[in-house]
């Protein structure tokens, strides 16, 4: 069997050695090992890589030789399970569907919920269930208690915004707190908030980008996963950037889901550590 082992911890001495002499003595071969420390948090961070098969009491031994409050996670082959929200905009929500389809991600996509009911066809075309809960009539509250229950009913691993218009309130955020993944339409932290290919073409920048990261309260400000540029030119409108711009959101926001699926994303207080 493989797994992934995710271990995060205040930083220490000798936690390497603690952990792989742990897989040793359980008969678990390391076959890929990444870690980092945040010397000015003191955050000690690893991902490992194993085969063979855990004893029961193996992460509960592992727990007992690090520093307390560890999260130690032992990840198997099973696919990340993910619920996706979208609006009218299909190349993100599209991107992704098609790479379920060759198997290029390890997930699973439950199910798509969104507030019109444009993408409907394209989502059952891949056989994937689609919901349509309309905002009109509700306010943001009820609205998103609508949808997060209808999620929430689903059990996901990731809560995935693919291009979804609508600012999620702090009671949704908190209920799937750290689980929520968004694409922005810029290289952030420039251009927050809503048009931001309108934004750059009047500042007159030179390169565009999107950036994938994850949900809080902050408008557009939640931890970094994943993030792409391409050039443009003066001679480029802002219809122009925004073409340009569909391509690299729909390959940063598959990206950043890739990497999470993998369990390579580690939240860093507003940071993140991603391993390659």
């Amino acid at each position: 069997m493989n797994y992934i082992l995710t271990t995060e911890c205040t930083d220490d001495v000798g936690l390497i050695a603690k952990i792989t002499n742990l897989c040793f003595e359980h008969t678990l071969n390391i076959t890929r090992n990444n870690e980092f420390v945040d010397t000015a948090g003191q955050r000690f961070f690893m991902r490992t890589e194993l085969t063979g098969q855990p004893s029961d009491n193996f992460l509960t031994q592992l727990r007992q030789q690090l520093p307390s409050g560890a999260k130690v996670t032992m990840h198997g082959e099973e696919k990340t399970k993910v619920v996706l929200l979208a609006t009218k905009e299909a190349h993100c929500l599209g991107g992704v569907l098609l790479k379920q389809f060759e198997q290029a991600l390890n997930i699973e996509i439950l199910a798509v919920v969104a507030n019109y009911p444009d993408l409907a066809p394209l989502v059952e075309g891949f056989g994937v269930p689609y919901h349509f809960i309309s905002h009109e009539g509700l306010s943001r509250a009820e609205h998103d208690k609508a949808v997060g229950d209808l999620v929430e009913s689903y059990k996901p691993d990731i809560i995935g915004l693919a291009k979804y218009m609508r600012i999620l309130s702090p009671e949704f955020v908190a209920r799937f707190n750290n689980r929520i993944i968004n694409i922005h339409h810029s290289f952030l932290p420039a251009f927050i908030g809503a048009k931001p290919y309108h934004q750059a073409f009047e500042r007159g920048v030179k390169i565009i980008g999107a950036t994938a990261h994850f949900v809080n309260d902050e408008l557009d400000e939640g931890p970094i996963i994943a993030q792409n540029v391409t050039q443009v030119s003066h001679a480029d409108t802002a219809q122009a950037m925004a073409k340009m711009g569909r391509d690299i959101e729909k390959t940063v926001f598959c990206k950043a889901l890739q990497l999470a699926s993998e369990h390579k994303v580690f939240i860093n207080d507003n940071k993140t550590v991603v391993f390659s």
